[in-house]
């Protein structure tokens, strides 16, 4: 098994302007959501079947989920098997295909959408994000087929579409209508979340639940309040005890999500309520971006939110309207499971760090994956620039991350 290894982390060193190539070819097809004025992953899923097509894969598919907002009225999924010595257990390495727009264009120093390399970088839109974990995952089997090893257990790409607005047409729709593409046993590693020095393996994400209040009162003039009823000070009372109130609460500590290892509940976006000085206004609206750790339920957060919205109303004598505006949450993957025990010694081996399992307060496509009931790792080794200007990828991280993704194969049985 070492010689092995060795021979493919060996192989694997041989693929830097394959990383370019692919980079370059992807970076040009900007596949953006078409809810943001983009044509959806066609163009780029074309591209990776015909570079798919040309390798030894034993089994090759699309998923469509059909979407009349994109190009050819469907978001493309794709699937790869290569057979391992065991085919009833697959590994999967799952990375999207879209990418945000490139924003400001005035910030960037390059094309967003023309591949620069400069270095150990590449520059482009989707470099990182995600196409740095497309490319590890596709380098680490073709490592495999080109030494004609043949893993444990089988093991599969999965580049998904929507993950940048919620999966619909992506991870979402394929568990609920395309559950049988995975077995009862199969694993997850999904490159889409890190950080600088690669000792971050995500097991655990936070429960979500962005909630929106209107506050509605009675408008006056200001020099006569006793003819209104100021729902901008009910809702100044109210934010003052929502943050109070959930704080105390909820205030449990888990150390996976160090530094921020309780939950945070932050008063975030206010909406504009008079357009003049000398006005109370009648209604205030504010937002709540709320986190709790996963011993927590959003239904416990929102009834300690009902009891703070009561205690406001019957004070202020107003009412107040709560909208949840996204609400998700995420089953944690055991800490000891198999999956999670071999990331961390292959992380290590490869990388010479020390790795630990860590849980995030942001949401990944692997909360969909965890919820499903199967083991799900997020890992990858990024200088995190998604969604930035200048966004670059690490052609030295991508072949590291093949490297690891091949550590964890060939272990999993």
């Amino acid at each position: 098994m070492e010689n092995t290894e060795k021979e493919l982390f060996k192989k694997i060193d041989t693929y830097k302007q394959t990383v370019i190539d692919l980079q370059t070819n992807m970076i040009a097809l900007p596949a953006i959501s078409p809810t943001q004025g983009g044509k959806g992953e066609g163009a780029k899923a074309a591209y990776l079947m015909s570079v798919l097509k040309q390798m030894k894969f034993d089994e090759i598919s699309v998923i469509k989920v059909k979407d009349p907002q994109a190009e050819g009225g469907v978001r493309p999924n794709i699937v790869a098997k290569y057979y391992g010595q065991n085919k009833k257990k697959t590994l999967w390495v799952m990375a999207h295909l879209d990418v945000v727009p490139p924003g400001d264009l005035g910030l960037w120093k390059t094309d967003p959408h023309k591949a620069v390399v400069k270095g150990d970088k590449i520059y482009g839109r989707g470099s990182e994000d995600n196409h740095q974990g497309v490319v590890s995952g596709l380098l680490a089997v073709k490592a495999m087929m080109d030494c004609g090893v043949r893993p444990p257990c089988t093991f599969a790409l999965l580049f998904n579409a929507d993950e940048e607005i919620g999966s619909a047409f992506g991870i979402s729709t394929i568990l609920k209508k395309h559950a049988k593409t995975f077995g009862k046993d199969d694993v997850f590693l999904v490159p889409d979340g890190g950080n600088e020095d690669g000792t971050m393996v995500e097991i655990a994400e936070k429960n979500i639940m962005w909630l929106k209040f209107t506050v509605s009162g009675k408008q006056a003039h200001a020099s006569l309040p006793h003819l209104g009823n100021n729902a901008n000070r009910a809702s100044s009372h109210l934010i003052v005890r929502l943050d109070e109130a959930l704080h105390k609460k909820f205030n449990k500590k888990d150390k996976l999500f160090a530094p921020e290892s309780a939950g945070t509940f932050e008063p975030t976006k206010r909406e504009a309520n008079v357009p003049n000085v000398n006005t109370i206004p009648g209604t205030d609206v504010f937002y709540f971006d709320c986190r709790a750790i996963p011993c927590y339920s959003n239904k416990e957060v929102l009834a300690e939110v009902d009891k703070a919205v009561k205690s406001v109303e019957k004070q202020f004598k107003v009412k107040v309207k709560v909208e949840k505006l996204i609400e998700e949450s995420s089953i944690p993957t055991n800490p000891k499971a198999e999956l999670v025990k071999l990331t961390l010694a292959a992380v290590k081996s490869v990388y010479k760090n020390t790795p630990r399992a860590m849980g995030v307060g942001g949401g990944t496509v692997a909360s969909f994956l965890r919820n499903a009931g199967y083991p799900a790792v997020v890992y990858c080794k990024v200088d995190d620039l998604a969604h930035q200007p200048n966004e670059y990828s690490s052609i030295k991280n991508t072949l590291g991350d093949a490297k690891v993704f091949v550590d964890v194969s060939l272990h999993f049985k």
